[in-house]
């Protein structure tokens, strides 16, 4: 793996780069897919900060021919193919697209989100859809030529870590997307602290952090403190009903996001891209160490019924 050639930390990418080869390419064929409608929205917002009333619709039908594209067979578009049979070979749940795509919808009619709750249920697609294709083909067995699903609730599993690492990824990209015009940080908090949207745009660049955004970021830091101890004891759970290199996997996904929560400071950071994200040399010597303190669990039989 070359950890020199990471743009901004695929942690999913550089788990799944442990399983078997045709698994990890259907992992990258799915995210790719969820890439290019999460990229089409974001970065027009990056360029005019919001979607325009009268451009809405059109973005929208953009997402509901996409997320067809990938039940709907066209012959003359490989791409769209190639993702409909990974979808059916490895039995990808159709509502983790589905779900993706009601959070990019949110995102065409909403700048920002009003409240905590309001965020976390947008993270349901955003977060926990990839986050639960990354635990179903972790899950999944060979059974001759096809798989048989998970002998557990993907969805349940893969929530706490979805959500860890959305709350880690957005302390973590604070000032990037500052710069790209995105804010992932409720309104009623950035109020509750005494904040403005202003004054966030103006810290990302190198303004004074005054008190309460430090609070704030306490508070998110301590939400996603209660999500890593869930997310800690749920691998342990599902960890003996998945093969070896597939455990490992899990554990180095949550390693990531944690190597970021460790250098988040409430009290002393400044919350910039360089400070919280860490190198390729950091990530490699992390990965590295998971490997060599890596044990097995051996694995249970799956109860019949």
């Amino acid at each position: 793996m070359d950890f020199g050639k990471i743009i901004d930390h695929p942690n999913i990418l550089i788990a799944a780069n442990f399983w078997d080869a045709d698994r990890f390419l259907a992992a990258k064929t799915c995210y790719r897919f969820m890439r290019e409608i999460d990229d089409l929205i974001d970065n027009h917002k990056s360029e005019n900060r919001e979607i325009e009333p009268l451009q809405r619709a059109s973005f929208e039908k953009k997402v509901i021919q996409w997320i067809d594209s990938a039940h709907v067979k066209n012959r003359s578009d490989s791409n769209d193919n190639n993702l409909i049979a990974t979808i059916k070979r490895y039995k990808i749940p159709r509502w983790t697209m589905e779900a993706f795509a009601r959070s990019m919808i949110y995102d065409i009619y909403h700048d920002g989100f009003a409240s905590l709750e309001i965020f976390l249920d947008y993270c349901c697609g955003a977060s926990i859809a990839p986050a639960s294709v990354f635990v179903h083909l972790c899950g999944i067995k060979p059974d001759g030529t096809a798989f048989t699903d998970p002998d557990f609730d993907v969805r349940k599993a893969a929530e706490p870590c979805a959500i860890f690492s959305y709350i880690v990824h957005i302390i973590r990209d604070f000032q990037k997307d500052q710069h790209n015009n995105l804010n992932y940080f409720a309104d009623d908090l950035i109020a509750e602290h005494r904040l403005d949207r202003q004054q966030l745009k103006q810290i990302s660049e190198g303004g004074k952090i005054p008190s309460g955004f430090r609070e704030m970021i306490r508070k998110y830091y301590l939400l996603a403190d209660e999500y890593r101890l869930v997310t800690y004891r749920m691998i342990q759970e599902i960890k003996p009903k998945v093969e070896p290199r597939y455990q490992l996997s899990l554990e180095i996904i949550f390693d990531l996001y944690l190597m970021v929560f460790e250098r988040i400071n409430p009290d002393s950071g400044l919350f910039t891209t360089a400070e919280l994200n860490p190198t390729p040399q950091e990530i490699r010597g992390r990965v590295y160490h998971k490997i060599l303190t890596f044990r097995e669990v051996g694995q249970k039989a799956a109860v019949k019924y």
